[in-house]
């Protein structure tokens, strides 16, 4: 009922079995990833009675609006179509999760064609508490009618599950299941339930499959194809040994034998760029042939430099009556089944995937879509075109900076920060900055020593670099902007702040020490131009100057991007305003919001 299998009834089985290398048209070529940059744990579906459209969600961990979901009429233009996770009121607990890997993890989502109904079902996880806390796993369902409408997306329901990546299924008999791993530290293993999806009431849970022998099974998703269960699950780690694996049973409860070809989707062990594939999902295309999605990043072996973290690849995928599947290996470049015909007419906010920004904060438009928060948002802190100001985004500062309590929380207090994804290895982003805004009658000293804002590379509240004019006092430098040849004009014995151009970084490893160097003094009163490029694979290059004379921008430093190549998430490139936990509430405004797409590596 969920799985679209197309056959055509004149043929015997067996040459059906063959339609789609018999009927398909010349092999298509394409290029992964498909959802560059924090897209993991990719679920998708494809729905012939919604325009036959391909729909993709993605975990979103802390980051808000939460659960992207991505929309495709042919599997390669993809466009966000919205996020799952729209309103606070869907589930507030998001506010106060702890640490950097907590969130949401893993969506998994499914269309009801009987009840005309999608279904994402999915973990906020507290990954601060302890595997064996029955609270660090909050499991919930949310459902809507038109995935296009935010509205349409329900308040979380939740259920009782010691475990993760719960996913939906439903039985040829009506019956509704849920599966999922349960806390692999615990007791390993997949576990079954039967389940009402509109009250969260379930029957008990039973573990059907315990995994091929890798660690940590998770990841599950059930098929039912040729009379056969077919269940598929990550094993490995998230990290280079992750790898997908099969288990198949004639009855949903097992038991399930192994794939004697696991595991079936892997990296491990290769010197491929493409590492860490794992976690993955099965769907067909109208024509019905097979296609595979997976997280993987692009880190090569030695597994250092990735920072856009865990992405979504595709791979076609094989699937002959009676057999398991055959995936092929992820590559960059890949040969696959035919596509749909290009069609990029679907509806949505976006943008495209591929597409780059060129966003002026009109008067009457409001955030785009794929503007990013961490956790959720003071709506009154971001204003477009304020009318003191039109054509900026206005920023209202937190005492919070970016490293907030701890590098794990940030409280109700919240943090002033709006982003966007690093989708691609090369890039350029910049904006212009008024910063201190210019106030008539308003002495620098009133705007508050450590009031800043600026631009940062993020990754997580422990891992991220930050380039923002600061309230500094005389005296405050450690060396002098590039190209100039004094640290200021203030005296040293003057209690007058000025602005200071200031690079600060944190990470598990080593960053470089803060850069502090007076903005000169021929730049300041007027709009900054402050900028982030990757200029090759490993590095990003900070730059600052003034807004109206290009030429005289100069780069502050070359930063490793070894520092933010971590964990779960990925890059988001964006905008902050901060007292660094002083009184204050000068405003930061932001415009000529630019992110440029200068390339791709995929080997």
């Amino acid at each position: 009922m969920h799985v679209r299998l197309l056959q055509l009834a004149w043929l015997p089985a067996a040459a059906a079995a063959l339609l789609p290398s018999a009927l398909a048209r010349p092999n298509s070529t394409y290029t992964n990833p498909i959802l560059p940059g924090f897209h993991p744990d990719p679920s998708c579906i494809f729905v012939p009675e919604w325009d036959e459209t391909f729909f993709c969600a993605s975990s979103s961990f802390n980051a808000f609006p939460g659960i992207p979901l991505h929309a495709s009429k042919d599997l390669q233009n993809w466009k966000l179509i919205g996020h799952v996770l729209n309103r606070e009121e869907q589930l507030p607990r998001l506010a106060q999760t702890n640490r950097s890997t907590s969130g949401i993890w893993a969506p998994s989502i499914r269309y009801d064609d009987k009840k005309k109904t999608f279904w994402v079902v999915t973990t906020l996880v507290d990954d601060d508490r302890p595997d064996a806390d029955p609270t660090r796993w909050d499991n919930v369902i949310f459902q809507a009618k038109n995935p296009y409408s935010p509205q349409s997306w329900s308040i979380a329901t939740q259920f009782t599950f010691q475990g993760y990546d719960t996913s939906p299924f439903w039985d040829v008999d009506g019956k509704t299941y849920i599966v999922g791993a349960h806390a692999w530290r615990v007791a390993p293993g997949i576990m079954l339930a039967e389940a009402d999806l509109n009250t969260g009431k379930l029957g008990e849970w039973k573990t059907i499959w315990q995994g091929s022998g890798g660690s940590s099974p998770e990841g599950p998703h059930i098929y039912r194809k040729d009379g056969w269960y077919y269940l598929i699950a990550a094993e490995g780690g998230t990290g280079l040994d992750h790898m997908v694996t099969m288990a198949r049973s004639k009855n949903l409860w097992g038991p399930y034998e192994n794939n004697h070809a696991n595991p079936v989707l892997t990296n491990a062990n290769t010197t491929q760029y493409f590492q860490t594939v794992g976690h993955a999902d099965l769907f067909q295309d109208p024509s019905g042939n097979w296609w595979g999605v997976a997280l993987s990043t692009r880190a090569g072996p030695e597994y250092l430099n990735f920072p856009m973290v865990r992405e979504t690849v595709m791979v076609p995928v094989t699937w002959a009556r009676n057999e398991f599947p055959v995936w092929s290996p992820v590559r960059g470049e890949m040969s696959g089944w035919a596509m749909p015909r290009a069609d990029k007419e679907l509806p949505g906010p976006g943008p495209f995937i591929t597409e780059g920004d060129v966003i002026d904060f009109e008067p009457g438009t409001s955030l785009p879509a794929h503007f990013t928060y961490w956790r959720y948002p003071i709506p009154s802190s971001y204003v477009v075109s304020p009318p003191e100001k039109p054509g900026t985004l206005r920023l209202a500062p937190s005492r919070l900076n970016l490293t907030a309590l701890n590098g794990n929380y940030a409280g109700p207090e919240g943090q002033t920060f709006v982003g966007r994804r690093q989708q691609d290895t090369l890039f350029t982003f910049s904006v212009d900055m008024e910063f201190p805004p210019s106030t008539p009658g308003k002495a620098k000293s009133e705007i508050g020593t450590e009031a800043e804002a600026g631009v940062s590379v993020f990754l997580t509240q422990n891992h991220h670099f930050d380039l923002g004019v600061v309230m500094l006092p005389p005296g405050s430098s450690t060396g002098v902007f590039p190209g100039q040849n004094s640290t200021t004009t203030t005296p040293q014995n003057s209690s007058e702040l000025s602005p200071h151009f200031r690079f600060r970084g944190i990470s598990y490893i080593p960053v470089p020490a803060d850069i502090v160097v007076p903005v000169p003094e021929a730049w300041q009163g007027a709009p900054l131009r402050l900028e982030i490029r990757a200029s090759n694979v490993s590095h990003y290059a900070l730059s600052a100057g003034p807004a109206d004379a290009m030429s005289q921008m100069q780069t502050l430093l070359e930063v490793g991007n070894d520092a933010v190549s971590w964990g779960f998430t990925g890059v988001l490139l964006g905008v902050y305003a901060t007292t660094n936990g002083n009184d204050g509430s000068t405003p930061a405004y932001f415009s000529r919001w630019r992110y440029t797409p200068q390339g791709q590596y995929r080997d």
